[in-house]
This record gives C-alpha cells, structure tokens and sequence, in this order.
C-alpha cells in the first residue's frame, strides 16, 4: 500500500513539474472528498453565531456594570454636598441615569433610603434577549450603599 502511495506522489509531483494538468486524487482520499470544506462551513457557523449572540448581550451586560457603578458613586457622595440631597433627589439622579444607558426600570422600581448617614440604593430589573432561535430573559439586581466596612 505504501509503495502504491509513493508511486502516485512521484507521478503527480513529475507531471506537475512537467506542466501536465494532473486529474483525480489520491488513491486514499476518495472516501474524504470535501469533508474539511464541511468542516469550515460548521466552523465559521457556530464562530457566527457565537458574535451574534455577542453583540446582543454583551451591551446590556456592559450597561449594568455602567449602571452599577453610578450608583456606587451616587451613594457615596449623595450626602456630601450642601444642600444634601433627599430621597426624591437621589431617585431622580439614578432614574435619570438608568434612561441614559437605556435600562428598563420605572422611576417608581428605584429603591433609596436614606439613614443616619447611610444611603442605600437598589433596582430590580430584566432585560429579554431575543436571539431569534432562543428567547430568554436577564435579571438584574443592582445594589450600592455607603456603609463602611
């Protein structure tokens, strides 16, 4: 079997060298006849898919942690400054900054107490993922408060 292999290589390589078109393949190789193009259609479908799915939910993950460290610094400073501020204040600061990112929450699901110098703040929310052929659902739950460790 070997030698039959080695044979048909030095016959191709010679009539490649001597500009003869050469036909047919290897004698081995019948049976794997467009198996890698195969492959590389999977391949380059399931690396689509992946970006795809990608693209959908890397952003609302990335909002969360935008949205999540805003109110970490509002709930740090909101009782720093003069006049400080009140609970509706707080509410709209983050209600307001949640719309920036387009987080979908109602004024009303801003959780905010304010404390002897303490403030907490919280907001539930869920964000669905439509992937066309898988719809699901992201839940969320933001929390931040000022209490020292």
């Amino acid at each position: 079997m070997k030698s039959q292999t080695a044979a048909w290589e030095a016959a191709t390589f010679m009539r490649r060298l001597a500009g003869i078109p050469v036909s047919g393949n290897h004698p081995n190789r019948e049976s794997e006849r467009g198996g890698s193009k195969l492959n590389l259609i999977l391949t380059l479908l399931v690396l689509g898919m992946m970006v795809f799915a990608g693209v959908k939910v890397v952003p609302v993950y990335f909002a969360n942690y935008q949205f999540q460290d805003a109110i970490e610094s509002e709930s740090r400073f909101a009782l720093t400054g003069y006049p400080k501020k009140t609970t509706e204040d707080v509410r709209d600061d983050v209600f307001k900054k949640a719309q920036e990112l387009g987080i979908p929450a109602n004024r009303d699901a801003v959780r905010v107490a304010l404390g002897n110098g303490t403030v907490d703040i919280g907001l539930d929310y869920s964000v669905p993922i439509d992937l066309r052929f898988y719809q699901f659902t992201l839940q969320f739950h933001p929390h931040a408060d000022n209490h020292t460790i």
